[in-house]
This record gives C-alpha cells, structure tokens and sequence, in this order.
C-alpha cells in the first residue's frame, strides 16, 4: 500500500446535467482494491505507485455511466462529468421470468447469497480512519489513524474472531469540555455498579478533572470503539448469521423493502432498493444503554446479476414513545444511528470499502451551576453547545489474502484502541491512501489545529 515514488491524483466529480459535485463516486485502478471516494464537495486525491502509471483509472458512481483513463493521461486541472445512466426498470422485470420481482424477494435472495458473495476465508485489510465529534458551532475532537482488520471470513462469527489494530495516527486533538457530568455518572453507575445514584446529585465542583477524563475515555470505548461497529449488529451484511441479528432470518418483521427502480454500476445492471420500517421494533441491545425503539429506513443497492449487495444507506430513527422521549431530551434529534457501507468486487468477492457512521452523543448534562440566563440564552446553549455527534469514516485501500502473511500479523499485539496517542511519522503518511476533507471540514480542522496541539511534523 505504501510505495516512495508516487504520483497524486486530485480533482472534482461533478453531475454533468445539473453541474452538483458526486458525492461518494468510487476511484479505484482497475483491477486492484487501490482506491479512495470523493468527499461531499466531489472532491478526491489518490496516491498512486509509479509502476501503476500505464494501469486504468475507473471513477464510477452508481446511476453514472463509468468514467475511464489510462493513470498517464489522467488531467488534474479538468473537472470529471459523470453522465446519467439508468436502465428500464418495466422492460427488465418483463424479461426476469424465473426472477424475484418484489424488493423483499430480491433482498431474501441477496441474503441467501451472502455465503456465495462474501469472503468465506481469512483476510486482512488496511486502510483509514476519521473519527471526529463536533456541536453544532466547532470540532471538538479529531482522530485521524491508520488502521488494520482481520476476519477470518462470513461464515465465522466476527465477534470471536474479528480482530482490529491502529497502526499509526495522524492527527489527534481532544478539545472536549470536560465539565460534562454525564459520562462519570453512566460511569459509575454502569461501571461501578451503582444502582442507587441520581444524576441531580452530582457536582462539578466536588469531582476531579481526572476522574471525568476516565470516565469519558470508557465511555468512547463503550460507545465509538471499532470493535463495536465491526462486530456489532449495524454491520449488517458481515453479520447476517450472528444470533439476533438485523438483517437474519426474521429480517422482514423489522424491515420491508420496496423496489424502486433499476439502474447502472460500472456497467452493471443494479436493484435500487427503499428500506422502511416492519412490524417490529429495531433494537440494537447495547449493553447498559437504551438502544432500541427503532424504526429503519433507508436504501439498499443490489447487483442484478448476482444478488451481492453493493451499497447500504441505513438510518434508526425513534419509534417508540420512549425513545422519541429520551432522543429528544438527550440528543435533540430523532435520527440516533446513520450508516452508510459501501462494498468493492474483488476475486469475485465483495469486501467492505468505505463506511460513515454518524450518531448523536449528549456531553453536558443541564448548565453550570454559576451561570444565569435568560431562556433565550438557554435554548441557544442547548442547541449550540450541548448536542454533540460523532462520525467514524473508514477508507479501505488494500486486501491482503496471502495465509503466511496474514499468520505472521496474527501473531503481533493487536490494539483497537483509537483513542490511544501515538507519536506522528512523516514518512508513513507521505504516501498513506486518505480521506480527503470536505471544504467544511477543512476549515473547523484549521479552526481547531489553533486551539490544539498536533504531533510534530
């Protein structure tokens, strides 16, 4: 993945009907998983080998027809327009004789081909890593890591198996109030085991600062850990056979799916699938949290040809009375979990390649006992200061399914933690696959960077 003589490939995705940025298109070299996806400005850089250079570059959206270039003659300076490309949805499911025709069949189907279209042995795959949390005024804090994963394959439970390791980190700022009470007091009552306490109870000024660090630091662990969203229930398709999983055997009392249309992926006819809400609750079941009460929406995009799913859009909002009540004390949002994965072909195997996962997080719990405001002045707190969110977003560049290889790395220390600071090495980055920043983004980092520290350069 990592080569000293790199060429860099940088430029802008753009609709060329409506002239709006893509974002999200996938820009790979063709036939190797060496790639990236543009950011929400359509935007993108990729750092390619010199022995790449005569190899060809794909960018490719699904609805777009597939733009294509030899790595030599790609040009930086000249936005890419990607040109509609649907097909016909009423003249396709004339012909689909023996072929599901609804979007719940065309789904079961697809998950009855999970054995076939996912790996069923070991791998490795590395990649990036941007973890940031943010209110609605500033960036709190910004993790970004290089990361590794091993599964040992679809047909083996990734939660006695799955293994994740941070290799390096390049950039790690943490400008998070720690006058919160909320995480020491789901730290002590979760942790330690105190049933009796009352949030009311508790005063800044009688606590450490040590003793709110610890416990905000278990509650990322509890909350953001990597290992939670690799082998936990939101990773849907690697974990469709795991017991009480979303998209298992009873899929269709939680979920109903809809078809919507067909259109083209590279080339390839694909399902366009709406996700909405079934007969039942969605519940996550994480341990020592209300996380249930759930109703599922969003889209599933589904290869015609053979049934492996693609891209997933899914978001939990709250359903139940009780969680529409406590999502909005909480989190001021109704929306508590949004998850986007994207999936890449390669040896006629479909494997995680980018994956955003936003959700909602309360850091303070009412104000500071020595402030007085008006009620205006309350409600802009709240909404200003108070919610924050997180967002994990991962880039897989690189597949590794050499069995030597993969045992050697097996037997080194394995560390997930991503909270974990570890000194900055520039030769590492120099030619590191990233994510790029969208304009945004851009900007609330620069605006951090001068509030913080950053490992030196």
């Amino acid at each position: 993945m990592i080569s000293f003589s790199q060429t860099e490939l940088k430029n802008k995705i753009v609709d060329f009907t409506t002239l709006m940025p893509i974002e999200s298109a996938s820009i790979y070299i063709k036939n190797t998983t060496i790639g990236t996806v543009s950011n929400q400005d359509g935007k993108f850089v990729l750092q390619v080998a010199k022995e790449l250079q005569s190899d060809t570059l794909i960018i490719s959206s699904i609805g777009y027809k597939s733009f294509k270039t030899p790595i030599n003659e790609f040009d930086n300076t000249e936005e890419i327009y990607l040109e509609e490309d649907i097909a016909a949805l009423d003249e396709i499911i004339l012909i689909a004789e023996n072929r599901p025709k609804t979007g719940n069949d065309i789904v079961l189907k697809a998950i009855e081909r999970l054995s076939e279209n996912l790996p069923d042995s070991a791998y490795i795959q590395k990649g990036f890593l941007r973890h940031k949390e943010r209110n609605a005024k500033e960036f709190k804090w910004l993790i970004e890591s290089a990361i590794t994963v091993y599964d040992s394959g679809y047909s083996v439970s990734s939660e006695d198996y799955l293994k994740v390791n941070v290799d390096q980190v390049r950039k790690s700022y943490d400008l998070r109030d720690v006058d919160s009470i909320f995480s020491y007091y789901s730290y002590l009552k979760r942790y330690e085991n105190n049933r009796k306490l009352k949030a009311e109870n508790l005063k800044r000024d009688t606590i450490k600062t040590a003793s709110l660090v610890k416990a905000i630091k278990w509650n990322d662990t509890r909350v953001n850990g990597l290992e939670n969203l690799f082998k936990g229930k939101l990773n849907l398709v690697r974990n469709s056979n795991a017991a009480k999983t979303l998209f298992g055997e009873d899929i269709l009392n939680k979920h109903q799916f809809k078809l919507d249309t067909v259109l083209v992926d590279n080339d390839r006819r694909i399902y366009k699938i709406q996700i909405s809400e079934g007969k039942e609750y969605v519940d996550l079941e994480t341990k020592g949290i209300f996380n249930g009460g759930y109703h599922a929406k969003g889209w599933v995009y589904i290869y015609w040809d053979n049934y492996a799913i693609k891209k997933i859009e899914y978001e939990l909002v709250a359903a139940s009375d009780a969680q529409k009540s406590r999502s909005k004390t909480l989190f001021g949002t109704q929306v508590n979990h949004k998850l986007v994965m994207n999936y890449m072909e390669y040896n006629d195997k479909m494997y995680p390649n980018y994956i955003y996962y936003e959700t909602p997080k309360l850091v303070n719990v009412g104000l500071k006992t020595n402030e007085k405001l008006t009620e205006e002045e309350k409600a802009k707190y709240y909404n200003e200061e108070r919610f924050y969110y997180t967002i994990q977003e991962i880039l897989f560049s690189d597949i590794i399914e050499d069995d030597q290889i993969i045992a050697e790395a097996l037997q080194g220390d394995w560390d997930a933690d991503i909270f974990s600071p570890k000194p900055y090495d520039k030769t590492f980055w120099k030619n590191y696959n990233i994510l790029l920043e969208s304009e945004e983004d851009e900007q609330l980092i620069k605006d951090l960077s001068k509030r913080a520290s950053l490992f030196k350069q």
